[in-house]
């Protein structure tokens, strides 16, 4: 398998040197150079298989022989064996043809374990190959960071610093980031908002001699080892509903955009996938753009979603650059635009081909509330703020005839407050993290300055002898 970047300047890699980069050189994002597909035939040989054995096949079309399809059953046998639920991504019935899929049984109760787990294997494996050690830095806005952490901690080949936005996590997502201990993580809290922290991730990518000197790389959905990963989800779900015989479409919270690409992805390469729609709160560019056209950045508000409080949706490049035939030129041209004026200019015809398949919709805090209180009451189903979102928006768009599933993106007990309010309970935290609340801290407080925080990078790899 072989890798291009959205912006057509940056080298051809091949499947483990796009992991490691994760951004390419140019500022744009590795997407396949042609996409593998699957017959209908291969998905009903895959049914019945658990879900590592159906990871490791999906994962494999977008590492072709690079890694041996045996090592990778290994990897992702490794990666979901401690998850606290035997299905690892239960499929439940709401109502008529409506599901939700639990993403958040794993270490750190959000769905970018699914991903983050994996990762951290992969990453391992690569680089013990290759003989070599990298920095990683990623930015968060809640839970990426946590799952990076946990995937990589007590790793001799590389070190990790994650820049969070200061005071706009919840205090279990902030906590389950900076209650871990090992020499090789480092906790930054910027002050400033998520945009910022993922502005200075890329930042420190475009400032060569920095990157080469701590050897960067990045696990942030900008990374296609990320949304590889993400992809044997929605290939699961699909099966369990009746693919490929069967459509069935997919509601997907999400501010980054990254989840619906890995579900879009799979569609790319063959499972019959009907509608996507994207669920946001009202930092609501993404449903703007899908409802209006109108993909203008307007100030983050803090909201009960936290996880979706961005307006600068980093994988959205890599839809634009397949809406646009490829022509990285024309893609590089809008997103320095985008930049450069705080509003991208899609021609009208593009967006017609984006809204043919792509939904949205967008939910205040108060209405959010709502649906999570109705939820509870009416089928005894508990939702995290991002779910409940998701939840409605698959009620908006679902056809009673194909099976709708939302992903459940993150446990209740990740934003206990949002949930006491909207139900009057307090959910409870998994024996695991049980002691969350009593563990000590580590980490800095930090301008939205691009020295300092590199300096801070330079200082945890030197630490680790990188």
């Amino acid at each position: 398998m072989r890798y291009v970047s959205t912006r057509g300047q940056a080298p051809v890699l091949n499947f483990s040197n796009t992991l490691l980069a994760g951004l390419a050189q140019d500022g744009g994002l590795y997407i396949p150079e042609t996409w593998p597909q699957i017959s209908a035939d291969e998905l009903r040989k895959m049914r019945g298989l658990s879900y590592p054995e159906l990871a490791a096949k999906i994962v494999h079309l977008f590492t072709g022989n690079e890694i041996p399809e045996a090592v990778l059953l290994d990897l992702c046998q490794k990666s979901y064996a401690g998850f606290n639920h035997q299905a690892i991504v239960p499929l439940i019935q709401l109502d008529h043809n409506l599901f939700v899929q639990e993403l958040f049984h794993g270490p750190t109760l959000a769905f970018k374990d699914m991903a983050m787990q994996l990762l951290g294997h992969l990453f391992d494996y690569v680089l013990s190959q290759k003989g070599e050690k990298i920095t990683i830095v990623g930015a968060t806005s809640g839970d990426t960071g946590s799952a990076a952490i946990e995937a990589f901690k007590g790793s001799n080949n590389l070190t990790v610093t994650i820049l969070h936005p200061y005071g706009r996590t919840s205090e279990v997502q902030r906590r389950q980031m900076t209650t871990v201990l090992e020499p090789n993580i480092n906790n930054i809290a910027v002050e400033g908002s998520f945009d910022d922290c993922q502005d200075l991730v890329k930042a420190m990518f475009a400032d060569a001699p920095f990157r080469d000197e701590v050897q960067l790389s990045a696990v942030n959905s900008i990374n296609w080892g990320r949304i590889a990963a993400q992809v044997p989800y929605y290939v699961y779900a699909a099966l369990l509903l009746g693919a490929p015989d069967r459509e069935v479409s997919f509601t997907v919270p999400t501010g980054n955009f990254g989840n619906i690409l890995a579900a879009w992805t799979a569609r790319k390469i063959g499972v019959p996938i009907n509608l996507l729609c994207v669920g946001s709160n009202h930092n609501d560019i993404l449903t703007r753009f899908l409802l209006n056209n109108d993909m203008s950045i307007q100030g983050v508000r803090p909201s009960l979603s936290p996880s979706m409080d961005i307006q600068i949706s980093s994988n959205f490049e890599r839809l634009l650059f397949e809406l646009l035939d490829r022509d990285a030129d024309q893609c590089r041209q809008i997103m320095q635009n985008f930049r450069k004026n705080n509003k991208m200019n899609i021609p009208a015809s593009i967006w017609n081909k984006a809204t043919e398949n792509f939904k949205g919709m967008a939910l205040s805090d108060h209405e959010t509330e709502k649906v999570i209180q109705q939820y509870y009451k009416e089928s005894a189903y508990l939702a995290d703020p991002h779910t409940a979102i998701g939840i409605a928006t698959a009620q908006k768009y679902r056809n009673k005839n194909i099976p709708m599933v939302t992903v459940a993106t993150a446990h209740p007990a990740k934003f206990p407050d949002a949930i006491k309010q909207a139900t009057g309970i307090t959910p409870a935290l998994p024996l695991a993290l049980a002691d969350l609340y009593d563990r000590k801290e580590n980490y800095q407080v930090l301008p939205a300055d691009l020295k300092k925080i590199e300096d801070s990078v330079r200082a945890t790899a030197r630490k680790n002898n990188i």
